[in-house]
């Protein structure tokens, strides 16, 4: 089959359900990832004859695309601030909002962390595809970069992610709504350490949508990823960043940064949070889209 006629059959068939720009993406991310094959390349070479177990691969792509299979857990990885990063269905899929949080940290800290005699120590709670802390420790190359999470199944996956490109993180099992120094006794040996804090940074981005707010998503993520890694009650949306914020007040260095991505709906709430557990010039940002999506403390 030529590729020009796959194609008019991938818009035929999910036009409806996706839109026609959406189904563009998907078809030439399907190509480049199994044919190797630039979507220029296929522009110039509209004729180009796919073999039949070629064929058959995208039609197998066109039926999980029917049935609204994310495309990230289709072709098994996705990109991030420039990255490659293996995802599954027990992480969720990195998201542009958070590229904008990495974004913010790496420009806050890559030109303070120069010429600084000591390590940053960076904590990433919550890790998932590890795609937060794998990219802060490629841009932050000097900083000593260790990542939580509670799920065995994204530890592993993180792990692999960080080995493919190529850094140097130390992955701890545990649950962030009951983290405990001894899970990270291995970063700081000595009593004074240990006293003065752990940590330079610590991130996270932890569950965060109201079930309340379910009608509002997509049913291409409501029926496949990970329900652990985004829902919480309607009675307590903030569990994870009141745990969080506890331990980051023990935890972080005199002048340490605590970072969140957030609801777009409690972004004062957080503001609050911050506030009164001591947090100093809380910082509330807005993504691209103009929503309030990620908040900074900084400790006394």
């Amino acid at each position: 089959m030529k590729a020009n006629d796959l194609n008019n059959i991938f818009h035929d068939q999910l036009d409806a359900l996706y839109g026609k720009e959406e189904v563009s993406s998907f078809f030439y991310l399907s190509i480049e990832h199994h044919l190797k094959i630039a979507r220029i390349q296929l522009l110039l070479e509209p004729e180009f004859t796919l073999t039949k177990n070629e064929t058959d691969v995208f039609f197998s792509i066109l039926e999980d695309l029917k049935q609204q299979k994310p495309i990230q857990y289709i072709l098994g990885e996705t990109e991030f601030y420039g990255l490659t990063f293996k995802v599954n269905e027990n992480v969720l899929i990195p998201r542009p909002e958070t590229e904008e949080l990495v974004d913010w940290i790496i420009k806050c800290h890559a030109e303070r962390s120069r010429g600084v005699k000591k390590a940053t120590t960076i904590l990433d709670i919550g890790t998932g595809s590890g795609c937060i802390a794998i990219t802060l420790a490629k841009h932050l190359p000097e900083a000593k970069v260790f990542a939580v999470d509670i799920s065995e199944s994204a530890l592993k996956i993180a792990q692999e992610n960080a080995e493919a490109n190529n850094v140097n993180i130390q992955f701890v099992k545990g649950d962030a709504l009951n983290l405990v120094d001894k899970d990270f006794c291995s970063i700081g040996k000595d009593i004074s350490q240990r006293q003065e804090g752990l940590f330079d940074i610590i991130v996270s981005n932890p569950p965060y949508v109201r079930k309340l707010e379910k009608q509002e998503m997509k049913l291409n993520v409501l029926d496949n990823e990970p329900h652990l890694a985004l829902f919480v009650e309607n009675e307590n949306p903030l569990v994870f960043y009141k745990a969080i914020s506890d331990f980051a007040v023990n935890n972080l260095r005199e002048s340490g940064a605590l970072y969140f991505e957030i609801n777009q709906y409690l972004g004062n709430e957080m503001k609050d949070l911050l506030t009164h557990k001591g947090f100093e010039n809380v910082e509330l940002r807005k993504d691209l889209s103009g929503n309030d999506r990620m908040v900074k403390g900084i400790k006394k």
